[in-house]
């Protein structure tokens, strides 16, 4: 039955060996994965978030101390020739060193997972939530925790309310530091005022001619994470806000910081989300036409709730999940059924999600959706039934395929259309990875009978000649994963 073969590979991540038997009611092995956290598969042991920054903030006190000698050593010897950037330079591998085991720790997990996973509807889920609420590792300040957003935040509320994953994710460290939101203060708080009277208390010391004037240090809003919480995390850019609410809303979300440092970012325990009461801009503020009267951390929480409520995020989130699931083009039926599922389940994930499997355009026979390489590595890695085992395995054909892990490059997350994906030079690397993973795996493998437990009804007649036709075992493993049902999902 087709539906059985559209649950498991439009819906999940690809079959693997049984799949197809044990989805034979393809709604109710939907169903059955939708509620509840959605961890990791597997036994892989991570290291959270605050670990990992504690390890950075050793690295960089390193690095500092290495900096300060370098300078010693300068200020001693006039006549030295010391570079202290060349002199510094060995103290950027601890900071390098701290981030790197981690990064690859989570990705090495996150495939390994989606490989082994018996919830794969439950994890794909993850890795959407993942990309809608994107920060990248190619910024230095998250390149170590950008995994620790998707298992700390996302994975325990996939099945539990929007605003309870809104919440998790804006509060979580790697979504502030990405976006900056550390360095906000607003020009009431009451760091700000404590830097106007001392800039006071000292006139006579800028007065004195033979002294140059030191520039006032400036406290300023950041808008960047309130820019995307409306933009791309919940309204949408064409969700009725303006640039004033833009503003008022960073205003708001002031003090939302993240654990550890020194000087005004001291305190908190490093690396979990803390508010600094003394950044925050005091004072109730009008936001979208409602003035919120809450005072501090809760201030900002009040206004998360109410976007997570807005019909313009309902019509947002179901356009983004209808497009993922079913067509780029997404079918405004479809669209309009999960958002009057979201706005009646008062954001209630498990309503949204059922009310997608019950979408009747969700069930087209059609393979619309083109796979990115993302979907076409752990559908790869389920069809071989293999779990990879070294994190260069997975890094590297990431980085070939043009798609590498938690790091789309922008907030806006990797793109989810078959135009980005499907371009000469990328169908050509998808080729080579093809052949050097059949040469790798094609012993044992017969390419016949694996099309049909990875395909089902899908295998084409044409594919499964081509299949028999092919010179050697490897070439006809090739021609299995580069064939046009299993290039689609």
């Amino acid at each position: 039955m087709i539906q059985t073969e559209i649950a498991v590979l439009r819906f999940g991540l690809g079959a693997r060996p049984g799949d197809l038997a044990a989805a034979g009611d393809p709604r109710g092995w939907l169903a059955a994965q939708i509620k509840g956290p959605a961890p990791l598969a597997g036994n892989t042991r991570l290291a959270a978030s605050d670990q990992i920054f504690t390890e950075l903030l050793s690295a960089r006190d390193k690095f500092r101390e290495m900096r300060r000698e370098a300078a010693a050593q300068s200020s001693a010897d006039p006549h030295s020739s010391t570079d202290l950037t060349a002199a510094a330079a060995p103290a950027f591998n601890p900071v390098r060193d701290a981030y790197l085991p981690h990064y690859r720790a989570q990705v090495l997990a996150r495939a390994q997972s989606a490989a082994l996973t018996t919830r794969p509807f439950a994890e794909r889920l993850v890795h959407f939530w993942t990309n809608h609420f994107a920060v990248s590792a190619d910024k230095a300040a998250v390149f170590g925790v950008a995994g620790t957003l998707e298992n700390e935040a996302i994975r325990p509320h996939v099945g539990s309310r929007f605003v309870d994953l809104l919440t998790a994710v804006e509060q979580h460290p790697a979504m502030i530091g990405f976006l900056d939101n550390q360095y906000s203060v607003g020009k009431d708080s009451d760091l700000a005022r404590l830097a106007v009277r001392r800039a006071e208390a000292r006139p006579f010391a800028r007065q004195r001619k033979d002294t140059p004037d030191k520039p006032r240090r400036e406290f300023g809003i950041n808008e960047n994470l309130a820019r995307e919480i409306l933009e791309l995390h919940t309204l949408g850019v064409d969700g009725g806000y303006t640039q004033n609410d833009v503003t008022t809303f960073a205003q708001i979300i002031t003090g939302w910081s993240i654990g550890g440092g020194k000087g005004r970012l001291a305190g908190g325990t490093p690396g979990r989300f803390y508010f600094r009461d003394n950044l925050h801009e005091p004072g109730a503020k009008t936001f979208m036409g409602k003035t919120y009267y809450e005072s501090g951390l809760r201030q900002g929480e009040a206004v998360l709730a109410d976007l997570a409520r807005q019909p313009a995020t309902a019509h947002f989130i179901a356009t983004k999940l209808v497009r993922h699931f079913v067509a780029d083009d997404p079918p405004p039926a479809a669209v309009e059924r999960v958002a009057r599922a979201f706005l009646k389940g008062g954001g209630d994930l498990p309503t949204v999600y059922a009310a997608l499997i019950e979408a009747p355009e969700a069930w087209d026979a059609d393979m619309r959706k083109f796979k990115t390489p993302e979907d076409l590595v752990f559908s790869t890695f389920r069809a071989l039934n293999v779990s990879p085992r070294q994190p260069e395995e997975v890094v590297r054909s990431f980085d070939f395929l043009g798609q590498r892990q938690y790091t789309p490059g922008s907030p806006a997350g990797w793109p989810d259309t078959s135009k980005s994906w499907d371009g000469s030079d990328a169908l050509m690397h998808r080729v080579l990875w093809a052949s050097r993973v059949a040469g790798r795996y094609e012993q044992g493998i017969d390419p016949v009978e694996l099309a049909a437990s990875c395909l089902g009804a899908y295998a084409r007649p044409a594919t499964v000649t081509a299949l028999r036709r092919a010179s050697s075992s490897t070439q006809a493993l090739a021609l299995l994963l580069m064939s046009p049902e299993f290039q689609r999902r």
